[in-house]
């Protein structure tokens, strides 16, 4: 088995097992760990970002805290999202618990840094910690319609898509002055409610209030948070020719690209594409390409990835994150010293 000449703790991916090279550095359950060490060793690398996605990487951590900021991503990060749906009239074929239901996964854009936790469901709502909403429509023949003869919803009725748009925002106390219809409404305007026809109708009160993924996964600010490690893979033999051309073919697109050299052949690897490599292994089915790559992962360097549904900028919900994971530490000291 070939190793790698550095001293970065790093698994060794083989044929059949994972392979421990440099196991990892001291963790805060060491009675060695050196805090001005791990600030040394600490670096977030932002490589894409946009509104709702991106991408970075924590280097120099442990794997239980690269674990714990996503949990956190996830279970405690707050959000708004409606919770409660009040049917004055639902006549269409959806049920009014399907319905209710429909209502709360729609994102909502509303800042949840701006309410206040509702600290008893059967409070009276208040303009600090509720919003209010309300879905009233009915669909209608449309006897305006110049296509007679065709068959689309669309042209024979009114009101045959019910979608997000529909929703309106009902302010409450002085909530108009403090915010504008769209900046709490639902962020995405074409999100596919029901479909009705003439005879159906909706009238509906929906109430949105403050809480986070622990509660209900409708409260999660994001799609989705995960990570991986780094994948680190080094050419140790010249593969050149068809041999180079096969080698290509084992590893994700981009990762090994074929240089040119006074007519011959050569394979290299891309090293910023060698990070999307999803360490299939499938190199190790050639005999004569086998021994010639080093697959390893870095034990230490976090692939994060953080998609919003859109409330909160991903940059924002991390730093939320770390945010919470500060007050719970503090909390405990505070318990334990007490």
């Amino acid at each position: 088995m070939n190793t790698l000449n550095d001293e970065k703790p790093r698994v060794i991916l083989t044929e059949h097992r994972v392979v421990d090279n440099i196991p990892t550095g001291p963790t805060v359950f060491d009675e060695h760990f050196d805090i001005k060490i791990f600030k040394k060793k600490l670096q977030i690398v932002i490589v894409r970002h946009d509104n709702t996605d991106m991408e970075f990487d924590l280097i120099g951590i442990h794997p239980y805290l690269a674990n714990t900021f996503r949990r956190l991503t996830l279970s405690d990060v707050p959000s708004m999202a409606i919770d409660r749906v009040h049917v004055l009239n639902n006549t269409s074929i959806i049920q009014d618990e399907v319905l209710a239901h429909r209502m709360g996964l729609i994102p909502l854009k509303a800042d949840p840094r701006l309410f206040d936790f509702k600290s008893d469901p059967n409070d009276t709502t208040n303009e600090k910690d509720t919003l209010e909403f309300e879905l009233k429509i009915k669909c209608l023949h449309n006897k305006d319609s110049n296509k007679k003869d065709s068959s689309r919803a669309e042209d024979l009725y009114k009101n045959s898509y019910v979608y997000s748009k529909h929703i309106k925002w009902v302010p409450i106390g002085g909530q108009k002055s403090k915010f504008k219809d769209i900046e709490v409404g639902p962020i995405h305007s074409d999100i596919l409610i029901a479909k009705m026809r003439p005879g159906h109708e909706m009238d509906l009160k929906l109430f949105a209030t403050k809480s986070n993924g622990a509660d209900h996964a409708k409260f999660s600010p994001v799609a989705t948070a995960f990570y991986r490690l780094l994948p680190d893979i080094r050419i140790v033999k010249p593969v050149e020719g068809e041999a180079a051309l096969r080698l290509q073919k084992c590893f994700s697109p981009g990762v090994v690209t074929i240089r040119k050299e006074e007519g011959r052949k050569f394979a290299v690897i891309n090293k910023q594409h060698a990070r999307y490599d999803m360490s299939s292994r499938n190199v190790l089915r050639y005999d004569d390409l086998k021994d010639s790559v080093v697959m390893s992962k870095v034990k230490d360097h976090f692939i994060f990835t953080i998609e919003s549904v859109g409330a909160l900028a991903p940059d924002v919900i991390f730093k939320e994150a770390v945010t919470i994971l500060k007050d719970k530490c503090l909390a405990l000291l505070n318990e334990l010293n007490t």
